[in-house]
C-alpha cells in the first residue's frame, strides 16, 4: 500500500450508498478504508466493502446494555485500526460522549440539510413546509452538541413546487454522494 493514504474507518447501518461513493473515490482522496463497521448484520454496506476487499465489522448493539458500553466496544476496535478519520456514514447511532471524545476532531458525519438549519429528522419535509428555496446536504466534524460541529462543505439543491419529502431526498442524496468524497479530502488536509 502507499504509505501516504490516510486511514479511515466508516461506520455505517443500512446500504451504504455513500460509502459506495466513498470507496469509488478512495484513490482520489487518497484514503485507505481499513474497515467498514456495522451495527446492523444486514446492512448491504457491509456487502459493498466485501466486494471492494475491504475488512468488515459487526458489532451488535442489542448485546449491551447500554449505549456506553457499545460505544466502548467500538472504541476499542477503532483503536487497534489508529486511523486518522471516522466517517459516519449512515450510522443510526447516537454517539456517547466517551465515544466522541476519543475521537475528537477526527469523526465526520453527512447531514441532509444545510446546517445550521434543520438539525436532526425529517430535514426534508420541514423545509418543504418551511417553504425554503433551497435543501441540500452539509458535511461536518461531530461534536457532542447534535449537527452543531465545524462545518466542512455543503451543498446545495434548489427545491421545486412539485418536489415531495421523497423526491427532495432523492435529489439531496445524489449530492451527498458528490459531496462527501470531497469534504473528507478537505478534512485530511485541514489536519
Amino acid at each position: 500500500m502507499n504509505k501516504s493514504l490516510s486511514n479511515i474507518v466508516v461506520l455505517i447501518s443500512g446500504s451504504g450508498s455513500n460509502l459506495q461513493s466513498i470507496i469509488d473515490n478512495a484513490n482520489d482522496i487518497g484514503i485507505n478504508i481499513k474497515c467498514v463497521i456495522s451495527n446492523k448484520a444486514n446492512a448491504f454496506g457491509l456487502e459493498r466493502a466485501k466486494k471492494a476487499g475491504i475488512a468488515t465489522q459487526f458489532i451488535d448493539h442489542t448485546q449491551f446494555e447500554t449505549r456506553e458500553d457499545f460505544d466502548q466496544k467500538l472504541i476499542q476496535h477503532i483503536n487497534t485500526i489508529n486511523p486518522e478519520l471516522v466517517i459516519l456514514a449512515g450510522f443510526m447511532r447516537i454517539l456517547s460522549t466517551d465515544f466522541i471524545n476519543a475521537f475528537a476532531g477526527k469523526i465526520l458525519n453527512i447531514h441532509p440539510a444545510l446546517l445550521p438549519k434543520y438539525k436532526g429528522l425529517n430535514t426534508h419535509q420541514r423545509a418543504i413546509d418551511a417553504g425554503e428555496k433551497f435543501a441540500g446536504a452539509t458535511v461536518h466534524f461531530v461534536t457532542n452538541e447534535l449537527d452543531s460541529g465545524e462545518i466542512i462543505l455543503q451543498q446545495s439543491v434548489p427545491i421545486q413546487s412539485i418536489d415531495t419529502a421523497e423526491s427532495l431526498a432523492k435529489k439531496v442524496l445524489a449530492q451527498e454522494h458528490l459531496l462527501y468524497p470531497k469534504a473528507i479530502k478537505k478534512a485530511l488536509g485541514l489536519r
